[in-house]
């Protein structure tokens, strides 16, 4: 059923499409801001009013005359607000703060396990957030909150983590509330690929403004999607699962519980698997591969630095990847119809340029749409810590970001964090 809205909603979406349009830019004065947003001088004079008053904008000089009154300039106060983002990877948890511009002020790296019980996470977690704020010198009331990003499934709306096959002993797990009662802090939850496109465009500006596909690639592989400048999560909260994009009908037995997926060929860990099935244990050791679980992460960075020098059976496992994500990349390119992917994550490291070519063939050689438009294929932005990056940028996006959830009552749905002043 479709629903209106009244007014003061109205008021706070167009506080938003202000901010976001002053965020945007080093500095603008109020007639640039009517021009750009469409709205009224003023509307544009009033918004800017409750902007300044709040301190999250302030005048940072004059533009030059051009014979009449001199124009004051604009900009936004990134030490107006903070937020805290946590991303849990199988092998390492990153902290991070940031500050309203989304710019990283302090990096907190914590040590945890595939086998990482959550109660046990949790409180590493919880001692690594109130350590890296104490440690910032930052005022906990200028705090908006902390972002979570997860290896999905997930269920947003009652901050849960499902049965991430990258986590296998969590089950359910209510993490959001686990986490809120350790730190005392409002706590958002998102899937990580979703969260790290959500940074980049937080992070990223004017240069991730419109659509694009955001590819990431840790532990395992996952996509974030953002359409227009609005993120595209799905009913359930789960849109995204490039990973598990099938790329071989009938094929090898995802973790899953699927055959043919993304994941199951070109994961770190599904690469380093077929190459000692392939080759012989032998012949992993020689590249100094340990083949266990708790080594997958520099068994990669051995097999892709293998490559990289030229060993025939190392480039041969990495071309095989990228061609599997080059094929996954041309279903959700036909689907979406976006300008542009963002490829980011630690375990593209050495092999960028391998999916980047692998890309660029497929969807720019096979897309529906490849003669009305060239799809680019770039790097994140941001770098490694994209999706810790994307977890504090939940906070900032979901309080200060225009869409369509200003104007409906999903604005205070469960799991989002407001402001607080």
């Amino acid at each position: 059923m479709r629903t209106g809205t009244n007014l003061p909603r109205v008021g706070g979406y167009n506080r938003a499409v202000v901010l976001d349009t002053v965020r945007g830019r080093s500095s603008v004065s109020r007639v640039e801001l009517a021009e750009a947003t469409g709205l009224t001088n003023q509307t544009v004079s009033n918004v800017v009013r409750r902007l300044l008053d709040e301190g999250l904008v302030q005048e940072t000089g004059q533009a030059p005359s051009q014979g009449g009154k001199p124009r004051k300039l604009l900009s936004l106060r990134p030490d107006a607000a903070y937020a805290v983002g946590v991303h849990l990877d199988p092998d390492t948890t990153v902290a991070v703060l940031l500050d309203l511009s989304g710019r990283v002020l302090r990096r907190r790296t914590m040590r945890t396990s595939t086998k990482s019980d959550p109660d046990r996470l949790v409180r590493i977690v919880s001692r690594g957030v109130n350590a890296l704020i104490t440690q910032s010198g930052v005022e906990r009331s200028r705090l908006l909150g902390l972002g979570v990003a997860v290896p999905g499934p997930v269920d947003r709306a009652r901050g849960m983590v499902l049965d991430p096959p990258n986590l296998p002993d969590w089950h359910h797990v209510h993490l959001t509330d686990l986490l809120s009662q350790a730190t005392g802090l409002p706590v958002v939850m998102d899937n990580d690929s979703t969260a790290a496109a959500i940074g980049e465009r937080w992070a990223g500006g004017a240069d991730r403004a419109g659509s694009f596909l955001f590819v990431y690639m840790g532990a395992g592989i996952g996509g974030g999607i953002m359409l227009a400048d609005s993120v595209l999560r799905g009913d359930s909260g789960n849109a995204g699962e490039f990973g598990h994009v099938v790329v071989e009908q009938g094929g090898t037995e995802c973790h899953c519980g699927g055959r043919g997926c993304l994941e199951a060929y070109a994961a770190p860990y599904a690469v380093l698997a077929d190459f000692a099935a392939r080759h012989g244990r032998r012949e992993a050791e020689r590249l100094g591969l340990a083949l266990s679980p708790e080594r997958t992460r520099a068994d990669w960075r051995s097999l892709c630095a293998a490559a990289a020098k030229g060993d025939q059976h190392a480039v041969e496992a990495v071309e095989r990847a990228a061609e599997c994500i080059g094929r996954a990349a041309l279903t959700t390119v036909n689907l979406l119809d976006v300008r542009l992917i963002v490829l980011g994550g630690e375990a593209l490291h050495g092999i960028e340029d391998r999916v980047h070519r692998a890309m660029d063939t497929w969807v720019n050689g096979q897309s529906i749409a490849r003669t009305v438009r060239t799809v680019s294929v770039e790097p994140s932005l941001i770098g490694d810590h994209v999706g810790a990056v994307g977890a504090a940028s939940l906070v900032l996006h979901g309080a200060y970001t225009p869409g369509w959830h200003m104007l409906h009552d999903d604005h205070a749905a469960p799991g989002r964090v407001g402001t607080r002043r």
